[in-house]
């Protein structure tokens, strides 16, 4: 059994994907008999509502933190809430990396591995340093592209920064004992860039098959919004500008004349403002847009929810994976992706036929497939049975926490 340091910008209760992704990778190995230690940072990325539900013991004040997590240690740094400003970002990382380090050498136990995720890239840059300082190997976790991400959006457009950033990302990739991909699209994309084929394997990323499990669409979350007797279309998740929302909310505006389809909007982002906004001056009355709804409620939301949006922007398709598909196909429930026809969603999608799969860029098209879907519940319910047994046979956590585990075995076996 090995001592594995988890570096990561998100860890629980943090409620979005990477952070719960990253609790079960480190729940788990601890449950397998490794020693896990994690730094990451104070709740800040759609933190629980109840301030109860996480009592830090205070290393440093309020600029360190220490929590235990299924018998994890789990280090928090200072850290401010997700703002739109690059430069608050940026210094936010800043302070993330340099108090990683330290808690790194002086608090952690000496690691034989270390394992960190994306975003953001620079994460693995404190991996290698501390992979250095204690001469052991390192796992990159690409759970999005970058630099390839931001540059593909338009965020990044400085030749100079775009030199920088990718020298970076081969530095990395140079360096670490293997890269982790969640896609076979993207291992693809990480060859091309010159990445040796043996040094990068694709682990998908997984759901909790127990814990997310098929429930009734009449349940408190459709009875508390009564929207138990409506078509559901749903969206939860960050309201960003790799979603393509503004496509959503004009599918809403051309059914608006269906009294019996409902469009849900749960989550938070920098354009959550923006799609008020498009709702209000569409006067659109078919529309609800709700909060972070708390993970334990995700069950009951895709329960009530007879279609749940996946979309991607034409821009990050080839750059990543929208976990939330494996946790929509765990509760039995059709997915609607909306995304390039040539990425792996759409891919699975149309594979496993366990939802309807919409060019993005084309409203109208999304508007008629979810008109279409409102008329054929019978195909619905046979797409979500398809998807849950898919992702028990291929996405379960056991299965790929599995994998995780060889991993590590195998690299601190070698040196």
């Amino acid at each position: 059994m090995a001592n594995v340091l988890i570096l990561s910008l998100v860890f629980p209760p943090d409620q979005v994907s990477t952070a719960q992704i990253m609790g079960d990778i480190a729940g788990d190995l601890q449950q397998r008999g490794h020693d896990v230690s994690v730094i990451t940072t104070i709740p800040h990325y759609n933190p629980p509502a109840e301030p109860q539900a996480w009592k830090p013991e205070k290393v440093f004040g309020r600029l360190l933190q220490k929590t235990r997590f299924q018998g994890v240690d789990v280090f928090h740094t200072s850290m401010t809430r997700k703002r739109r400003g690059a430069f608050s970002r940026l210094a936010s990382y800043f302070m993330f990396h340099t108090l990683s380090l330290l808690v790194g050498l002086r608090l952690t136990p000496k690691p034989d591995i270390i394992l960190a995720p994306s975003p953001p890239l620079t994460i693995a840059l404190c991996e290698w340093l501390l992979a250095s300082r204690y001469r052991v190997p390192f796992v990159y976790i690409v759970q999005e592209v970058f630099p390839d991400i931001f540059i593909d959006m338009g965020v990044i457009r400085s030749r100079l920064l775009i030199r920088l950033l990718l020298k970076l990302e081969s530095f990395i990739y140079a360096r670490a004992g293997r890269v982790v991909t969640i896609t076979e699209q993207m291992r693809q994309r990480l060859i091309e860039k010159g990445v040796p084929p043996t040094k990068v394997v694709t682990i998908p990323n997984f759901v909790d098959t127990d814990e997310l499990q098929p429930t009734s669409k009449r349940n408190a979350f459709s009875l508390q919004h009564q929207i138990q007797d409506q078509f559901v279309v749903s969206y939860a998740g960050n309201l960003g500008p790799a979603q393509s929302l503004e496509d959503f909310i004009e599918a809403a505006s051309l059914l608006q004349q269906d009294a019996s389809i409902r469009f849900l909007l749960l989550g938070d982002g920098i354009l959550r403002e923006e799609l008020i906004a498009q709702v209000d001056q569409l006067g659109l009355d078919n529309v609800l847009i709700l909060p972070y709804q708390p993970y334990a409620l995700m069950p009951l939301i895709y329960a009530a929810s007879d279609l749940s949006l996946v979309p991607q922007s034409i821009e990050v398709g080839g750059t990543s994976m929208p976990s939330k598909v494996y946790r929509i196909m765990a509760c039995a429930r059709s997915v609607l992706a909306y995304a390039d026809p040539a990425t792996e969603l759409m891919k699975l999608i149309q594979e496993v036929e366990c939802g309807l799969a919409v060019p993005v860029g084309h409203p109208g098209v999304l508007a008629e497939a979810i008109r279409s879907a409102s008329r054929n519940p019978a195909d619905l319910i046979r797409m979500g049975e398809n998807g849950r047994k898919y992702v028990q046979a291929h996405n379960a956590k056991e299965i790929v926490i599995n994998r995780y585990d060889q991993l590590i075995s195998e690299l601190v076996a070698s040196g």
